[in-house]
């Protein structure tokens, strides 16, 4: 993320390219939907490139349309939010409202030994099997729940350390031998998990790094190569994300937003089809560029994009993944910004996976200069800012069919059996937002499962997500969506609500399978 501290960007005027064709208003068809994950549905395996596009192991193309949700790079070392949230509750509502990505910025402070979460609530059972894990046993826990419920993940090295971020790849403390090093002891850690389908190799390169200039010292672009390299030689089959530079060839941008040299120097790997190119892309939230002061603003923007990083998916080059943008849509400049570049990422209901690909900052709201996805609360969506992102989302990924640490009952063994586990989320008194995780603890597959339960005070559910409900009196029934009936044996989904008024003893859950 560039933040609001850094000094604005100078940006010198080039002559803009033809904005892409067919850009135009956006179809609100996925907001607030699902698309099951089966085993015909992309995403399923490794990925790799062909042109300009991504595709999955059966060759399907894929769009990456996801969130960041950051916070293992600062001194908490773990995702922010679980202060107040279970985990897996906001995996299940980025799930919800049609994200099928998070990338995960870290710190190497993350890698050290014995590095501890702070900041993770356990009060009323809320994530419960994360307590006494270090950072990477948590991480480790978010990835298998994402990929349980369809979502991939792109692991960023953010920062050198908890410190800040840098704009070379290395520092004094943490030597470019030790970049590598831990880039490769993640790739090893999640070999096999296919949920995790690559890694940013460095978060924001500015200047002094250049593209191309062939200084071992400085050339970001050589530093990507011989730690791409490196991720490859212990894990073949992951994408390598490379983000570009502050500056080529005089030309300023954002950080991490400029990759003009690419086209001339690009990124070889040993293995080939791994490479994905990374821009990132903000408003005057975050900072003052040339041209939101151009007198064609908002039309001006195709042609900078096209100039900076678009023209290498428009020459079938490479895939472009949109890292970061973001704003707190607080300005008309802003607006039209969003609205603009949304248009330019090509919405899914006519271009499909032949598209831009994009993480939104961020999922935190947080985030001083851009706000997210979540108001404060850390439970309310701003149903503006992702009203915005509706058109371009995509479909879901295949699961991978972990349980990913979830909870739920214990063990039957009976051939076929669930159960239910019930946790609260907060509870403000007049009002309580709880989970529920569904287990099959059989020995063979269910095909639905139903849950009920019988509440002692008055509540009423108000809204229930992953499941429908009834309620008659103090008893609700909730049956699985159309999308999380089928689980394996040992595996878990889960789903959520909210009732009125709270203050609620914890029900006694009883799951019914089908």
């Amino acid at each position: 993320m560039f933040r609001s501290l850094r000094r604005a960007l100078c940006a010198a005027a080039a002559a803009l390219l033809l904005p892409l064709a067919g850009a135009q208003t956006v179809h609100a068809a996925t907001a607030g939907t699902h698309v099951k994950a089966t085993a015909d549905a992309p995403g399923a395996g490794y990925w790799h490139t062909s042109g300009r596009q991504i595709l999955d192991a059966a060759g399907q193309p894929v769009r990456i349309a996801g969130v960041n949700w950051f916070g293992f790079e600062t001194g908490n070392q773990v995702v922010h939010g679980l202060w107040t949230r279970d985990y897996k509750s906001m995996i299940d509502q980025m799930r919800s409202l049609g994200y099928n990505t998070i990338r995960l910025p870290y710190s190497d402070d993350i890698l050290k030994p014995g590095a501890m979460p702070n900041s993770i609530d356990f009060s009323s059972g809320k994530n419960a099997d994360l307590q006494g894990l270090t950072s990477l046993q948590v991480m480790d826990r978010i990835v298998a729940y994402a990929g349980q419920d369809g979502l991939k993940v792109i692991l960023d090295r953010h920062r050198p350390d908890a410190g800040g971020q840098s704009a070379l790849w290395y520092t004094s403390s943490v030597p470019e031998s030790t970049w590598i090093a831990d880039l490769k002891a993640l790739a090893s850690r999640y070999k096999g998990q296919d949920t995790v389908v690559g890694i940013d190799l460095h978060n924001e390169p500015h200047d002094p790094a250049c593209w191309g200039c062939g200084d071992q010292a400085t050339d970001w672009r050589l530093a990507a190569e011989r730690a791409g390299d490196a991720v490859l030689s212990v894990n073949p089959n992951l994408l390598i994300f490379v983000e570009g530079v502050q500056t080529y060839n005089g030309v300023s941008g954002w950080w991490g937003g400029n990759l003009m040299g690419a086209g001339q120097y690009p990124v070889r790997l040993d293995v080939a089809n791994r490479v994905v190119y990374s821009a990132h892309d903000y408003a005057t939230s975050v900072a003052q560029q040339s041209w939101f002061s151009d007198p064609s603003f908002p039309d001006n923007m195709p042609g900078v994009w096209d100039k900076y990083w678009g023209y290498l998916f428009k020459q079938n080059i490479a895939p472009v993944w949109v890292g970061e943008f973001g704003t707190t849509l607080q300005s008309t400049v802003d607006q039209k910004w969003l609205a603009a570049l949304v248009g330019y990422l090509r919405p899914t209901s006519t271009y499909g996976a032949d598209s831009f690909q994009w993480t939104f900052w961020s999922w935190n709201p947080d985030s001083g200069d851009t706000g997210g996805i979540l108001k404060d609360d850390w439970q309310t969506v701003d149903t503006v800012k992702d009203g915005y992102l509706t058109g371009i989302k995509a479909p879901l990924f295949a699961s991978s069919g972990g349980s990913g640490g979830g909870g739920g009952g214990g063990g039957g063994g009976t051939s076929a059996a669930c159960a239910a586990a019930y946790s609260v989320s907060s509870d403000w008194g007049s009002g309580v937002n709880a989970d529920v995780t569904v287990k099959n603890t059989g020995t063979t597959a269910l095909s639905s499962w139903k849950v009920t339960w019988t509440w002692s005070g008055g509540q009423k559910v108000t809204s229930m997500w992953n499941a429908a409900y009834t309620q008659s009196g103090s008893t609700v029934s909730a049956t699985n969506a159309a999308y999380n009936g089928s689980l394996a044996a040992g595996a878990s989904t889960s789903f959520g609500f909210s009732a009125a008024p709270g203050g609620a003893a914890t029900p006694t859950l009883t799951c019914t399978p089908a």
